[in-house]
């Protein structure tokens, strides 16, 4: 029986721009839990660390949609190098001023400008894109990139703590910053597989921003709140651990969250569901949300690895139906500002819902940073039953819209013979 994984690597070129986009990618969970494992070494507080990490990953949240803006309108090759120069001189400074008693402020202003790293998950993502487009394996690539964005956060945060904890408070970021470039390097002189520049489309083309779609929008807020729920348990994994005398056990826990959504991403990419997208969309939003109330019950690490399992299981089949929804609504002259809004509402999430439950630790206690994870679960899942109408009436626009120029061609052809009479 064929791989559907292995046979997507049939197409030339494939894979090395997965595999130099994995290096570059990587950065990011290790940049996040780097700057929160680096600062709460260096300075003892939960709030600033959360805080700082926070404003790392929201910049990028806000800024790589606009990077990918630019990518649509002048192509991958000439916007990711500059965006990653600033990244990486960023993300150096910071190091140097948290090592050396730098003003609180000089780490805000430092992790914003870090922000500028590109959206390398939506790079690759516009890549499978502009091979598969309109066949069956798209969804299969959809699949192993939600998979792809798992395995970062199995071994990008893990990776960052260990670094942290047994080297020296400031290895984490040191490590992303020489991944990033790295992987940028090896990924942009690829131009055999650089999406070619798409033309304007017609309701305003690149001038307009894509967030301005309302299922975009609304999938993009119930991603934010799944997001939220992954910074929750960083943060609380972190937390949990040391209250329990177990610190260095946190990487195993937010581990077990992205093997849980991994190995479900790989179940669903190689099955073909029949079920409308909306619908699977709203079961996997509810399960995300209900696995969320066993947080409020666990005494152990061990028992918080084995709750967090259970939860990831619906987060890689989530987004995977996420973005084959975004694929069919947003024209491909922007689709990479598209799915960069969704991986922006994913980081966005994780910065507040870190910085959020960090708070909520050092005033209340473990107990009620849970309560945040299950809060942002209970707004996904009111989004996505408040949403659903409108995603399906969008899906059925595009399908029309898309078929239209086909029905027409088919009659021309269907005419020629009696025009030539």
């Amino acid at each position: 029986m064929p791989n559907p994984y292995g046979e997507l690597f049939s197409a030339r070129g494939s894979t090395a721009f997965s595999g130099a986009g994995l290096l570059a990618r990587l950065p990011l969970p290790i940049t996040h839990m780097g700057i929160l494992t680096m600062l709460s070494e260096l300075r003892g507080e939960y709030a600033l660390a959360g805080a700082v990490a926070g404003t790392f990953t929201l910049s990028m949240a806000l800024i790589a949609p606009q990077t990918s803006r630019l990518v649509d309108r002048l192509g991958q090759g000439r916007v990711l190098l500059p965006a990653t120069g600033i990244s990486v001189a960023a993300l150096g400074g910071l190091v140097l001023c948290a090592s050396n008693g730098a003003p609180v402020w000089t780490l805000f202003v430092l992790a914003f400008f870090a922000g500028f790293m590109p959206s390398m998950g939506a790079m690759v993502r516009a890549r499978w894109t502009e091979i598969y487009r309109g066949t069956p394996r798209l969804n299969v690539a959809y699949s192993l990139e939600a998979v792809v964005d798992e395995l970062t956060y199995i071994v990008g945060p893990a990776f960052a703590v260990l670094l942290g904890t047994s080297l020296f408070p400031e290895a984490g970021p040191v490590v992303a910053l020489v991944l990033l470039l790295v992987g940028v390097l090896l990924f942009v002189p690829q131009k055999a597989t650089e999406p070619a520049i798409q033309p304007p489309s017609a309701d305003g083309g690149r001038q307009r921003s894509v967030l301005r779609s309302p299922t975009v929008l609304i999938l993009a807020l119930t991603l934010l709140s799944g997001g939220a729920i992954v910074g929750t348990v960083d943060t609380m994994a972190l937390a949990f651990a040391q209250a329990n005398g177990e610190k260095g056990s946190a990487g195993i826990v937010f581990t077990m969250y992205a093997v849980g959504s991994a190995l479900s991403g790989l179940t669903f990419g190689v099955r073909q569901w029949r079920p409308p997208l909306p619908r699977m969309m709203l079961v996997g939003v509810a399960g995300m949300a209900l696995t969320t109330v066993p947080f409020l019950f666990v005494n152990s690490v061990a028992a918080l690895a084995a709750t967090v399992f259970f939860a990831g299981v619906f987060f890689a089949p989530t987004t995977v139906v996420m973005m084959g929804i975004v694929e069919k609504v947003t024209p491909a002259a922007r689709l990479t500002e598209g799915m960069t809004w969704m991986i922006a509402g994913l980081n966005i999430g994780i910065a507040l819902g870190a910085a959020l439950s960090g708070q909520v630790v050092d005033a209340y206690g473990i107990d009620a940073g849970f309560a945040v994870a299950v809060g942002f679960g209970a707004l996904a899942l009111l989004l996505a039953l408040g949403g659903v109408r409108r995603v399906t009436a969008d899906l059925r626009g595009a399908a029309a819209r898309s078929a239209a120029p086909e029905a027409a061609v088919a009659g021309a052809v269907r005419r020629q013979p009696a025009d030539c009479h």
